[in-house]
């Protein structure tokens, strides 16, 4: 955990700049049996399209970059094999979901995801719905995420400005802090509620936690980092 960085970044400018992924031209076999075995393990997991960060720069507060597209077989193989040098990053938003007690209500992944039984923030991989124009909107993907992962929407949160950018390698982790109105129970409550009315849902449960004795091994050291950022400067 000691290489991962955190920056302020007041804004974001990111363009969608399409061009193949090198990586997945020149590993396409290699992919595809990946992805195959891996189906064959999670029927569920579906080949869509992602985004991955072709170039960035993070100056005076503001992360400039674009974006290419390519197949999740491509994006899971490249993950799964520790994230080789390839010419992308990983950028992706995230919603650190505040409650009014001071604690963060994160997910644990469902059995049928690829990342199943880790506990992040709501997050997802950022997707062609999030092109706007020529450009790509990390607010539009935090928003849906949470909206699909937990049920909450911009009337139960209020966001702060800008972003926390959680730099691990080729993973950025960018965090919207999103403080709600109801105590952590509640919200945990409401949170529960959303994922049995959910023939599939993406999470299998809700952890509260709220400060770092309630960190568990099944928290990747970035979003340890984030929390520890915050814990630490409260």
């Amino acid at each position: 955990m000691s290489d991962i960085a955190i920056y302020p970044v007041e804004r974001l400018e990111l363009a969608f700049e399409p061009k193949a992924w090198d990586f997945a031209v020149a590993r396409h076999a290699e992919i595809d049996a990946f992805f195959e075995a891996a189906r064959r393990e999670k029927p569920a997991l579906w080949n869509g399209r992602v985004l991955l960060m072709r170039r960035q720069k993070l100056s005076n507060g503001v992360l400039e970059g674009a974006y290419l597209e390519t197949d999740f077989a491509s994006f899971s193989a490249w993950t799964a094999w520790g994230r080789p040098h390839a010419g992308v990053h990983d950028c992706f938003g995230a919603a650190a979901i505040l409650s009014s007690d001071g604690a963060f209500l994160l997910g644990v992944m469902g059995a049928h995801t690829f990342n199943a039984g880790h506990v992040y923030f709501p997050c997802g991989t950022p997707d062609p719905d999030d092109i706007k124009g020529d450009s790509v909107d990390l607010g539009s993907s935090v928003w849906r995420e949470v909206k699909e992962e937990t049920g909450l929407d911009a009337a139960a949160l209020t966001a702060d400005e800008g972003w926390v950018a959680v730099v691990d390698g080729a993973l950025i982790m960018m965090v919207k802090l999103l403080r709600a109105r109801e105590d952590a129970q509640s919200l945990r409550a409401r949170m529960l509620g959303h994922l049995k009315s959910e023939a599939q849902p993406e999470l299998s449960d809700i952890r509260v936690v709220r400060g770092p004795a309630d960190f568990e091994p099944a928290m990747p050291g970035f979003v340890q980092a984030y929390l520890r950022h915050y814990f630490a400067g409260r």
